[in-house]
């Protein structure tokens, strides 16, 4: 099989795997919400398939973070913005491990708990965005 030359063809063929995407990420919505009309969330979330779509999505959001950080008007300081970001992360994690701690039926154990998984669910995108932003930097610095 030749690779395709032709800038055309090449942005014909991208728009063909997006539709195609669409069009599998629909099909896969319709058989979880199905199994949930059927089974409930419990048997909607058993399903192999859930798996596929959360990987699938969670990809998508990393691969569309590095074409967003590309689109920046102006440059960010990505130091100034890690540190704000890791502050806003830790004031979301403190105040859901709270509620989640005063809740009924549950305790500091479960509380901390949520906010470790959303302090570290935050981490990982703010880091990879930090990453990002700093190799843009060392880019536009060579290209002086």
């Amino acid at each position: 099989m030749k690779k395709i030359l032709d800038e055309r063809l090449i942005v014909q063929n991208l728009q063909h795997i997006k539709i195609a995407f669409i069009v599998q990420t629909i099909g896969i919505l319709c058989i979880l919400g199905y199994e949930a009309y059927k089974g409930g969330v419990e048997g909607m979330i058993k399903n192999p398939l859930w798996i596929v779509f959360m990987l699938t999505s969670v990809i998508f959001g990393y691969l569309n973070l590095s074409v967003s950080v590309e689109h920046e008007r102006k440059p960010k300081k990505p130091v100034r913005a890690f540190n704000i970001s890791l502050i806003v992360v830790t004031i979301i994690a403190i105040a859901f491990a709270t509620l989640t701690s005063i809740t009924p039926n549950f305790n500091w154990g479960d509380g901390l708990l949520v906010g470790g998984i959303i302090v570290v669910c935050g981490i990982i995108p703010v880091t990879y965005v930090y990453r990002l932003r700093i190799k843009k930097e060392k880019d536009l610095e060579e290209d002086d």
